[in-house]
């Protein structure tokens, strides 16, 4: 697919404008920064840029094309990890922030030192490191440079670069609130940019300007594919098994990725109060309900239209080259890249602060000037970028790369998730039991895959969190030891503003609505 001369002018009026965004918040808002200013925003941002940042900082290629092409193939089942996810950040906002914010804790491996003590800090702030070099920039940069291959008659690898270079440009020199301020833009055109296509997709669906015509025709012709809770009898069952999407593992990934994920929850740790963090995580709730308009529906409006495409992965490229008219096909465009470049900038942002605060700083240099560690963040958020633009086009030689990256993560999510949930809510959780539930996570996990032939793996990780948990239990009981708690919690820090119990009753009462419709 090519752009027009006009697609070409609007996606280079995105391009410049989230330059000057990013460039404006580094250099006129405050020159010279201090780590508390690059890494956490100063404490400032509000609840808008919050939510706004989370939700540019979840949607990536991996929606717009792996979700695209999910509900090609699967349906409306695949939209339960956008809104479920939003009954996640809820959660999260509710009963995680509260004690992150009171205690001071502003890195995930921070909280584990504080918790249990530095072996759980150490183990683990390494982990996320490389998971963060090797599969999530990576794979961002792979997935978007994959997709973008052709437009602007650039190949895959100078998309490679471009991608890098421009989301470091702002990243890398202003930190988490030049990021985070940028992602307001990016997400204004994530959204206008993913709607434009679904308007002009159902529009091609009812033959008319009517779109909500083109919706009613299109449940009525894939009746099929708006099924949330699919049957054993559906052939994608193992990658969304039933009930227990709702009541399982999906909850274990909810809570790993919006309660434990650094590169998430930065901008909650960086709000101006408590107060406006939860709103944002609200605010966030509520987009993540029309994100499915935007990356989902369009795979059914694709399959609808006999799509002539080779792989599931291709419908939303077919979708824009085919139904999406000129000049929009730029804004739509323009919404695919800054879904990558967010994505990129805020991976950036939260390697740098981990490897700052919580490998460097202690183990390195624990007298370490103010203005060395925002120098240290700054040449390990280029060491980032370098090594994922490395990384990425290895990626091509490997079969099923994803698929595999994905079986991993989802492996060590369960152990991670038992960690932080006793940690947070039970007292005797101790050092040593937690230590253990890590190193054991991997090996239950592959365990449960050998003994129950084709478990799904939504339920796998729902097995996993529960034989973890009870190894957790076990070792604190039986080997009591002296815990370096110190996190603080008093039932008080739980109470919300009305406004927060409000958003929780209208985002619970909306998804309740679309459940019984579409179960």
């Amino acid at each position: 697919m090519t752009l027009s001369e006009l697609d070409f002018y609007v996606f280079i009026g995105y391009f410049s404008f989230v330059l000057i965004i990013g460039f404006g918040i580094t250099f006129f808002i405050k020159k010279k920064q201090s780590s508390k200013d690059y890494f956490f925003a100063g404490n400032s941002l509000p609840w808008w840029v919050i939510g706004s940042s989370i939700i540019a900082a979840n949607i990536s290629a991996e929606q717009f094309i792996g979700m695209t092409g999910s509900g090609y193939v699967v349906g409306l089942g695949i939209a339960a990890y956008e809104w479920l996810g939003a009954i996640g950040l809820l959660l999260v906002a509710k009963y995680f922030l509260p004690i992150y914010l009171q205690n001071g804790i502003y890195t995930m491996p921070g909280f584990l030192e504080k918790r249990y003590d530095s072996r759980l800090r150490s183990c683990l702030a390494v982990f996320w490191l490389l998971v963060y070099w090797f599969v999530n920039l990576s794979s961002v940069l792979y997935l978007g440079a994959l997709v973008l291959k052709g437009f602007l008659g650039l190949s895959f690898l100078h998309w490679i670069l471009i991608l890098a270079v421009l989301s470091g440009l702002y990243s890398v020199v202003g930190g988490l609130k030049a990021v985070a301020y940028t992602d307001v833009v990016q997400v204004i055109f994530l959204i206008l940019g993913g709607l434009t296509t679904t308007y002009f997709v159902l529009q091609a669906i009812s033959n008319s300007n009517d779109i909500f015509l083109g919706l009613e025709l299109l449940i009525e012709k894939t009746p099929e594919k708006f099924d949330l809770i699919l049957d054993k009898s559906n052939p994608n069952y193992k990658y969304l098994p039933g009930f227990s999407v709702i009541l399982g593992g999906l909850w274990v990934a909810n809570i790993a990725y919006f309660g434990c994920n650094q590169y998430i929850i930065q901008r909650s740790l960086a709000a101006k109060n408590i107060r406006e963090a939860q709103h944002g995580m609200a605010f966030a709730a509520f987009l993540k309900i029309f994100i499915p308009l935007i990356v989902v529906l369009p795979g059914i409006a694709a399959f609808a239209l006999n799509a002539e495409i080779g792989k599931p992965d291709e419908a939303y490229p077919w979708l824009l080259s085919n139904y999406v008219p000129s000049g929009f096909k730029g804004l739509a465009f323009a919404a695919l890249v800054a879904a990558i470049v967010s994505s990129l900038s805020s991976m950036v942002t939260s390697a740098s602060t981990i490897f700052t605060f919580d490998i460097f700083q202690p183990i390195f240099n624990s007298e370490i000037s103010d203005s060395k560690l925002v120098v240290t963040g700054r040449i390990i958020g280029v060491i980032s970028l370098v090594i994922a633009v490395i990384v990425a086009p290895m990626l091509t030689t490997l079969d099923q790369a994803f698929q595999y990256i994905q079986d991993f993560t989802g492996m060590v999510t369960p152990g991670i998730v038992v960690v932080f949930l006793f940690g947070l809510f039970w007292k005797k959780a101790n050092a040593t039991a937690a230590l253990w539930t890590i190193i054991l996570t991997i090996p239950v996990s592959i365990t449960l895959d050998l003994l129950i032939n084709e478990l799904p793996f939504l339920d796998r990780m729902g097995f996993a969190f529960l034989t973890l948990s009870f190894i957790l239990i076990c070792i604190s009981i039986l080997h009591k030891e002296d815990c370096n708690d110190l996190i603080k919690i008093d039932r008080g820090m739980y109470k919300t503003s009305l406004l927060f119990n409000v958003s929780v009753l209208f985002i619970s009462g909306v998804l309740g609505v679309i459940y019984y419709n579409f179960w």
